[in-house]
């Protein structure tokens, strides 16, 4: 298993390995002791599966706020996505900044977002299968947003605005500067 530090070092780049023959492969995709042993202590609680049927979908920013924090291992069983995550930690020195990293089935890399950050992806391809643990479960009050297209995040989302699909509430989201201070640094 290896971890690697992103431009924004509490986003981790997760990539287990995979033992292949000619059935197939077999990974071992989590295990707290051997990722304990590389000093990730991280408890799940919940697993959470999703498909996008068609490339250009776009989940997010969402997070939740606390006392109903997530952390969120993601990775891609089928497919590809851009996965981003946005720092919005009042105080941080990485405050307003983001990590986008490709994760598909054929790289099998997982990405660690630690609570006090937005979440979002966009479907680089069709059928798009995507598994993630989280850290606390979903607490509808709790979860908040910020627009996949705030100029003042400039995301590279690798599709144009007008070809992205979005849910009807994540197309209402506002802007990050419109937004209260949900995490302290």
């Amino acid at each position: 298993m290896r971890i690697e530090p992103q431009a924004i070092e509490e986003v981790l780049l997760i990539t287990p390995p995979r033992i292949r023959d000619q059935r197939g492969f077999f990974s071992e995709t989590w295990s707290a002791r051997r990722l304990g042993s590389l000093g990730f202590h991280e408890n799940f609680t919940q697993d959470n599966h999703s498909l996008s049927v068609s490339p250009g979908t776009i989940r997010g920013l969402h997070c939740q706020i606390p006392p109903y924090e997530q952390g969120k291992l993601v990775r891609v069983v089928r497919g590809a996505v851009l996965d981003v995550a946005v720092d919005i930690r009042q105080g941080s020195p990485s405050y307003g900044r983001h990590v986008a990293v490709v994760l598909s089935a054929e790289n099998w890399r997982q990405l660690w977002i630690p609570a006090g950050f937005l979440h979002g992806f966009c479907t680089l391809e069709p059928n798009c299968e995507i598994i993630y643990k989280v850290t606390a479960p979903y607490h509808p009050p709790s979860e908040r947003g910020v627009c996949w297209d705030d100029p003042a995040l400039a995301l590279p989302w690798q599709i144009a605005g007008e070809k992205a699909l979005l849910s009807e509430k994540d197309q209402a989201l506002p802007q990050l500067n419109a937004c209260q201070e949900w995490f302290r640094y």
